[in-house]
């Protein structure tokens, strides 16, 4: 598929390098044309990069691995045109540094991103996973032993088992994948990440992941 990845931090930059290693036609995108980082992400991987609007363009899904304060902004920088009719996998977490650690979580009218975002873009097929673990973890969830879980939700039935498809290619097994419904599950997802990060403060390490055991 043709996929854009709009956000060229650690995030970003690890979905698309996985998603290039599966023969997917990747574009990077950020906020200018000549973003460095694109740019060698770009060229050492022999992909494409541009304004996240030029990125969106040609792509059948877009993934949004921007920071969760700006992703609004983002997206918008996009263009809802260019979002229209496509599958939007929303990776990303709404929490504020600004007072430093715990962040807090930003759930606007206590909703979600996610739903914020579909609320904004429609047009857009919005579905929300990946949010809940390390980036490593993401694209390579043998590096957690044990049957922990990936969370996914939306509205659109057809968009998510579009993202069920690439989360099978990340080495995801069906019975790790928790569809939690519609796109307000992810408002339970975007709240585990404060547990996240205190785990991550006593664990140490980002290589752990949660997972629902069912009697």
């Amino acid at each position: 598929m043709k996929i854009a990845v709009l956000g060229t931090g650690e995030v970003g930059r690890r979905l698309a390098t996985k998603l290039v290693a599966l023969g997917h036609q990747v574009t990077l995108g950020s906020r200018s044309a000549d973003h460095a980082g694109a740019t060698a992400w770009a060229a050492e991987h022999h992909a494409a990069h541009g304004t996240f609007a030029a990125a969106a363009h040609g792509a059948e899904v877009v993934v949004n691995a921007t920071g969760g304060l700006v992703s609004l902004a983002a997206l918008e920088s996009a263009g809802a045109d260019n979002l229209a009719g496509k599958v939007l996998i929303d990776v990303s977490n709404p929490l504020d540094f600004s007072q430093g650690m715990p962040p807090k979580v930003l759930t606007p009218g206590g909703g979600s991103l996610a739903e914020q975002i579909q609320r904004a873009f429609p047009g857009a097929r919005v579905v929300k996973t990946l949010n809940t673990m390390n980036n490593a973890v993401m694209v390579d969830p043998a590096r957690v032993p044990g049957e922990h879980c990936v969370f996914v939700c939306g509205d659109d039935h057809a968009a998510k088992e579009v993202v069920i498809g690439l989360l099978r290619a990340f080495g995801w097994p069906d019975a790790r994948i928790l569809d939690l419904g519609d796109l307000s599950g992810a408002r339970g997802a975007e709240l585990l990440l404060p547990l996240w990060l205190r785990l991550l403060g006593i664990l140490g390490t980002g290589d752990f992941n949660f997972a629902v055991l069912k009697a």
